[in-house]
């Protein structure tokens, strides 16, 4: 009885009994992972299923013994081979032959498997060769093309740099740049030289290398060498780019009106 005298209603054993079936479930649904566990595994630490112990690998259902070639050592991985080759060492099949470096050369630190050469020199093939530097050129990092690049104003033919003959109004540039130059700002490049760029009333040179050079300010569009005013129809404003309308909302655009309703 409780402290009333009367009996406990229904209601309580009711809940009492759900409670006793759902520890009863979950102590199921415990022992019943348990007892799908694999030989040398464990329960997930994050999530449900199971993991293999550490020198353990997964194979189908079953946990199996990674075997660890000489030269090599265990990682945390439970997939694919479970070991890596040292420092000095590359995979070839289940072993771990040691990495033959060639004069001039040295164990890439990032990989330790591989090899690279030294400044200098340059990868052809299995060994690595002296790098020839052109007159007006100078050594690369990179040992796997030619090694070396020109200085500015002389640009790389065949195994020389010459030098690049400027135009007026251009300068000298380095990069992928083929020419060699580029025009100041505010001439173009037309048939290999620097013409000036004649911009429009109402217009201002670009930065872009490409098309005439210049654009028309806001409010303005263009309209073949010239910059005309843009005629705004009722509720109607300039767009992002100044250089058009759009209609204000809800109106939409017909030809060159704004009006209400499907376009």
């Amino acid at each position: 009885m409780n402290k009333t005298g009367t009996r406990p209603g229904r209601a309580v054993y009711t809940l009492i009994s759900l409670l006793a079936l759902a520890c009863s479930a979950a102590l199921a649904n415990d022992t019943g992972v348990e007892s799908t566990l694999p030989a040398n595994a464990s329960a997930s630490t994050y999530g449900t299923g199971w993991q293999c112990d550490r020198g353990f690998r997964k194979a189908d259902d079953t946990c199996v013994v990674v075997e660890v070639p000489e030269n090599a050592f265990l990682t945390d991985s439970t997939y694919g081979f479970g070991w890596k080759c040292k420092h000095g060492y590359k995979r070839d099949g289940n072993a771990c032959d040691p990495v033959t470096v060639p004069a001039n050369a040295y164990i890439s630190a990032a990989s330790g498997d591989r090899w690279l050469c030294d400044r200098g020199y340059r990868e052809v093939g299995e060994t690595c060769v002296p790098v020839k530097v052109p007159a007006n050129g100078y050594l690369t990092e990179n040992s796997r093309q030619s090694g070396w690049t020109c200085e500015r104003g002389h640009r790389a033919v065949d195994d020389a740099c010459v030098a690049i003959e400027v135009p007026e109004n251009a300068f000298p540039t380095t990069g992928a740049v083929r020419s060699g130059w580029e025009c100041d700002r505010g001439y173009r490049e037309v048939d290999g030289r620097c013409k000036a760029i004649e911009v429009p009333e109402h217009g201002y040179l670009s930065a872009s290398s490409y098309g005439n050079g210049w654009e028309c300010d806001r409010g303005y569009r263009k309209s073949r060498a010239t910059c005309v005013a843009i005629a705004l129809p009722d509720n109607a404003h300039l767009d992002f780019s100044g250089n058009d309308w759009e209609c204000n909302q809800p109106y939409r655009r017909r030809q060159n009106a704004c009006a209400l309703g499907r376009p």
